[in-house]
């Protein structure tokens, strides 16, 4: 596994676990937490240890199958990324959010709080304050956003008086690049990480019959999917948190790392991919 520098001392891998779907979408469903359980352990012992979930997902129970999911693991092995819903973005409301992600992870920190969306019928700067009041109450190690263009990060920035946001979390990848245009620059100048959801565009980057990385596949010996992860975490302040889905797609993304598309070849790939997707 590689890694990249999220806070002075502290690396997350390049490859993460996503966990929507996971427990069931909007409510929940436990129907498949074996088999998830055993997926995301097997993402673990594959070097996967960044998690990234949240209170929304399965209506919680997601989060309790992560729980499940870490016990037989060391803490400090380990990751944890969860999430504020939109809804719950006043300040009470974020404290006791956090709480109940924490009853249901069986864990007495995570390592990062994100918001989940903005919401612009909460003030901001309200928001922070309370995002700000976790980390001092060691609720959570670091802070950050999620689906948050440029101009409401810097905003959401600016309300923080003794800690920054290390993260945004947004949809990046071949076929949604509209974090390249502002987002990804303004990350990389100040030292915040963009972690990629969606990064084989719901699997459609991974299947063949895309000329293109069709091409690129058969010229570095990879899948698609490799490639397409690979032409992520080529870019500086990049990770992905693909699903952990089954173990045999787990094994194949790990075949992203450990290498690099050449610097024509990445932009090649980038060119011929590139359209208008969200604009960041």
């Amino acid at each position: 596994m590689e890694y990249k520098e999220l806070a002075k001392g502290v690396k997350i891998p390049v490859l993460g676990l996503g966990t929507w779907g996971i427990g069931g979408w909007e409510t929940p469903d436990p129907s498949g937490d074996d088999e998830n359980i055993a997926s995301l352990r097997a993402g673990i012992e594959l070097g996967m240890t960044h998690i990234d979930t949240a209170e929304m997902y399965g209506g919680g129970h997601c989060e309790e199958v992560v729980g499940e999911a870490i016990k037989p693991y060391d803490r400090d092995e380990l990751f944890i990324t969860t999430k504020v819903w939109r809804t719950h973005l006043r300040y009470d409301d974020v404290i006791s959010a956090i709480k109940g992600s924490l009853r249901r992870l069986g864990l007495d920190y995570v390592d990062l709080y994100l918001v989940h969306w903005p919401n612009p019928k909460v003030p901001l700067k309200e928001t922070m304050r309370a995002m700000e009041l976790c980390a001092e109450e060691g609720y959570t190690r670091f802070i950050g956003v999620s689906n948050f263009g440029r101009p409401l990060l810097e905003e959401a920035q600016s309300y923080l008086k003794e800690h920054r946001l290390v993260a945004d979390q947004v949809e990046y990848n071949l076929l949604e690049q509209g974090p390249r245009e502002n987002l990804l620059p303004y990350c990389q100048r100040e030292g915040i990480m963009l972690i990629a959801y969606t990064p084989l565009a719901k699997g459609r980057l991974a299947m063949p019959g895309s000329p293109m990385l069709d091409e690129m596949a058969e010229k570095y010996g990879k899948t698609p999917g490799q490639i397409a992860l690979n032409w992520l975490i080529f870019q500086d302040w990049i990770v992905a948190i693909p699903k952990a889905s089954k173990i045999e797609h787990l094994k194949e993304n790990l075949g992203a790392v450990g290498w690099r598309l050449s610097p024509e070849d990445w932009r090649k790939l980038g060119e011929a991919y590139r359209r208008i997707g969200p604009v960041y």
